[in-house]
């Protein structure tokens, strides 16, 4: 039986909370500041059902699945919708629904497994899933994710942490740099339409920009057209708090959503109430619907194949007149 209990990491100045359920990132604080970088909520008995992703692992497939349903290899697979006719971050039994095993912890890292049965929420194969969590010098959160199969399937994990570097309660004070010259246009569900350049939109994060703005944020940005080494893509400050976050990642997409639908019903971190664009989800992925756009980076995991992410969140805070 999997142990429910938090994990508590300590290193480079920084102190982490995991919780097993949904492998998730339930408070993260840096040396000198006195908030926490992200939100979190106060009971982890409150996990999953009030949390909205709220720093959980999601997958097997993150993002959404169109239809519910996607063709491979000449099968058509039916999966169980839980946005509309549509599957969001691997459904209602995906990875953010599900106690890990922990199968490592130490002060500055810990290791976490699970394993999704062949045909849940209609996926196909058998998939064991590794999430590494660790702090590195010069204050780095790191997570690495593993994956293997035992039949084709989708595989696409992402962190989903909601990022607010302040005190303030919001994102107003926020800036956001992204290296991305294209995005994914969504229609009304919030499924891709197709690939276009950021120039001239509201999309365009290349010079930075505030993360707040007209039309509001759940997009994909199109960091490249396949995974790559570890490379910077994007960086996030408050000018409220002098805090940056410098994100690295080898995906090939970085969804971007400013929190417009949150509306948390029980107590953030120290009794903070989240509604509205209260923090700034940077999740990287693979792009959206992948599984049923054949133009799209391939999300398609088979057997002798191992998936691998990396991504780092880095901090530093600056004194703030």
């Amino acid at each position: 039986m999997p142990d429910p209990r938090p994990l508590t990491l300590r290193a480079h100045g920084l102190v982490a909370r995991i919780l097993p359920m949904g492998a998730t990132l339930q408070e993260l604080r840096l040396e000198g500041h006195a908030p926490p970088l992200q939100l979190g909520l106060a009971d982890p008995g409150h996990y999953p059902a009030q949390a909205d992703y709220m720093g959980a692992t999601v997958g097997r497939c993150a993002n959404r699945i169109s239809g519910a349903r996607f063709e491979l290899d000449g099968w058509t697979y039916r999966l169980e919708p839980n946005e509309g006719d549509a599957v969001l971050h691997g459904g209602p039994r995906g990875t953010a629904h599900r106690i890990w095993d922990v199968a490592r912890s130490a002060p500055d890292a810990a290791t976490l497994t699970l394993r999704l049965g062949d045909g849940e929420t209609g996926f196909p194969g058998t998939m064991d899933v590794v999430a590494t969590i660790s702090l590195g010098p010069g204050a780095c959160l790191r997570i690495d994710y593993a994956a293997t199969t035992d039949a084709p399937t989708p595989c696409n994990l992402a962190h989903h942490t909601y990022w607010c570097l302040d005190d303030t309660g919001g994102l107003d004070a926020h800036v956001l740099t992204v290296a991305a010259d294209r995005y994914t246009p969504v229609d009304g569900d919030v499924i891709p339409t197709g690939v276009a350049p950021v120039d001239g939109t509201r999309f365009d994060f290349r010079d930075g920009r505030a993360v707040l703005g007209p039309g509001g944020l759940d997009h994909n940005l199109c960091l490249s057209d396949a995974r790559t080494a570890l490379r910077e893509v994007a960086a996030l400050h408050s000018s409220a708090s002098g805090v940056t976050m410098r994100m690295a990642t080898t995906e090939p997409g970085l969804q971007v959503y400013d929190g417009a639908k949150l509306d948390v019903a029980v107590p953030g971190l120290g009794g903070r109430r989240y509604g509205p664009n209260s923090g700034v989800a940077l999740e990287a992925q693979a792009w959206p619907d992948a599984p049923s756009r054949p133009g799209f980076p391939s999300v398609i995991l088979r057997p002798g194949e191992t998936y691998r992410q990396t991504t780092t969140f880095t901090f530093s805070s600056a004194s703030v007149d």
